[in-house]
């Protein structure tokens, strides 16, 4: 009978020296000569992440601050004028329909030969002003409420460095915040009472915010 016996099979390798093949780079197999399915080569160590997003992101929300009331000031100043200019630009029509009807009003009393009461405000001169009323939220909307929502920031904020920021998150407020920021600035500014507003922001701490900005949970960062 021959002496020779068939070849044992070679034993199965476990999981973890599976997992250290597949780990091993093919450049190091090439160079030290090591077979990749080697269980005993070395296994280069996984290279982290050069900053943790997460505490990048903690990092640059801790790094804003609200900005001063200067800055702040003059963008509302150009946003104003901005704004002002294409509001008056939309309501002279409605201006001059106003002003038409009443001059025709004083000179029917003249020609009457009576002395006779004229009342300036009735449906037509009412319906004038609140068209023009309506034209400057509508304007508002798209210059100063889809800005903030979309960039953060309006024309005037942008030449200043300022930005929105909703104060949990710091990102730009959503679109319902910033419609509910202008509608809280602009409705008690044709009122009256918007100055007040604009200078609590004198008096808050810490985040500096008018009423438009308690509104919409806001705060202006430089």
């Amino acid at each position: 009978s021959p002496s020779s016996s068939a070849p044992a099979p070679a034993p199965a390798r476990s999981w973890a020296a599976q997992v250290s093949a597949l780990a091993q780079p093919a450049h190091s197999a090439s160079s030290t000569g090591v077979g990749a399915s080697d269980p005993d080569a070395p296994v280069t160590p996984f290279k982290p992440v050069r900053e943790d997003p997460f505490t990048a992101a903690a990092r640059r929300q801790a790094a804003v601050r609200p900005a001063g009331l200067g800055r702040r000031l003059l963008a509302r100043i150009v946003d104003s004028l901005l704004l002002g200019a294409l509001t008056g630009a939309a309501v002279v029509p409605l201006a001059g329909r106003a002003a038409d009807h009443v001059q025709a009003k004083v000179d029917a009393a003249k020609l009457s030969g009576e002395t006779v009461e004229v009342w300036l405000v009735d449906t037509t001169t009412v319906s004038c002003l609140l068209a023009s009323v309506g034209v400057l939220l509508v304007l508002g909307l798209l210059y100063e409420a889809l800005p903030t929502a979309r960039f953060g920031r309006t024309l005037g904020k942008k030449l200043l460095g300022l930005r929105v920021r909703d104060i949990e998150e710091h990102e730009p407020p959503g679109f319902a915040a910033a419609l509910r920021r202008w509608l809280v600035y602009a409705v008690p500014g044709l009122l009256g009472i918007g100055v007040v507003g604009v200078l609590w922001a004198c008096f808050d701490r810490p985040w500096r915010q008018c009423w438009h900005d308690k509104a919409a949970h806001t705060f202006v960062a430089r």
